[in-house]
């Protein structure tokens, strides 16, 4: 699989990115000997560049991203984490789309200085691995004020001292990273991971941010390209005028004998700011058809008129 520089991070990663909120049981329980298998399977495939965070099954997600990646040549992938919650005995910001988790553990919401450099050394802990390559702010919005300032802080001295090599968000909303990277200025972050705000169905990401990240030449890994699901529906539920427009997407890609779910996982690469999109699996199986969606071929024509269903 092509390796790509990861804006001005220094790092190279795959075009594709397993994310590993799956793995770590979100809606559904994953046994540990498939989630290792899954991460396997996409090293195989050529992935080197893997996505978790504590929250991820509240821990569960680091200990199996070791569990696989541990052994392997370091300079080989490049892994990212998140800060900004930590996990301990009745941590009280319970989230219910975990299955199975460890019992009597929890997040709670921290983005002061201490937490964030606790919330690292804790997920080295956790994972066996001697650094994160990427680290990001998870959901900055829900403390705005401390994630941009001692979150920051934070990250940066770590930055500084060799121990991490960049600085990222970890966002949904396309509105909460512009103003972050406004703000903050060159001290701010290096890459972002935009969840579903740059995808077939909602393009909100190019609005203001991709322009902006581009012109800092901030990465931006896509992820959440299948719209939560929706997108792999056979008979996907919504809003009128979403199901309208996934039936659109579906005829051009009819018309062009182009999987949908081909172009979900192409369309954001398009875009120069877009170096890298970031899926998640649950089994070796899904991966690898992710993979295939990657290297399908698309006419040019395609795209042409998907613009025009758009």
């Amino acid at each position: 699989m092509r390796s790509v520089e990861l804006g001005r991070t220094g790092l190279r990663v795959s075009r594709l990115g397993l994310g590993l909120a799956s793995v770590g049981g979100m809606f559904a329980a994953v046994p540990e000997s498939q989630a290792v298998a899954t991460i396997d399977r996409a090293w195989d495939l050529g992935i080197r560049l893997f996505d978790t965070a504590p929250v991820y099954g509240y821990g569960r997600s680091e200990q199996r991203a070791g569990l696989a990646l541990r052994g392997r040549p370091r300079n080989r992938f490049v892994l990212c984490s998140k800060v900004g919650r930590l996990i301990e005995p009745g941590g009280p910001d319970i989230q219910p789309i975990w299955a199975e988790p460890p019992a009597g553990l929890g997040p709670r919401l921290d983005y002061s200085y201490g937490a964030v450099m606790r919330s690292f050394e804790e997920s080295l802990e956790r994972m066996g691995i001697d650094r994160i390559d990427v680290l990001h702010i998870h959901d900055p919005e829900l403390d705005y004020s401390t994630a941009s300032t001692e979150a920051l802080r934070a990250l940066a001295e770590l930055r500084g001292r060799g121990t991490i090599q960049a600085i990222s968000l970890g966002v949904n909303h396309a509105d909460v990273a512009a103003r972050f990277l406004r703000d903050t200025g060159s001290a701010g972050p290096d890459c972002i991971l935009l969840g579903g705000r740059y995808t077939l169905l909602d393009q909100s990401g190019a609005d203001e941010l991709l322009p902006l990240c581009e012109k800092l030449g901030v990465a931006v890994l896509a992820a959440g390209v299948f719209q939560g699901g929706v997108l792999a529906q056979s008979a996907p539920q919504g809003p009128p005028e979403l199901v309208g427009r996934i039936d659109r997407l579906r005829e051009v890609c009819r018309r062009y004998d182009v999987p949908l779910l081909a172009a979900a996982v192409q369309f954001p690469l398009a875009h120069p700011a877009v170096p890298a999109v970031v899926v998640g699996a649950r089994s070796p199986q899904e991966i690898t058809e992710v993979a295939a969606w990657l290297d399908h071929e698309i006419p040019p024509e395609f795209w042409a008129a998907l613009g025009s269903a758009l």
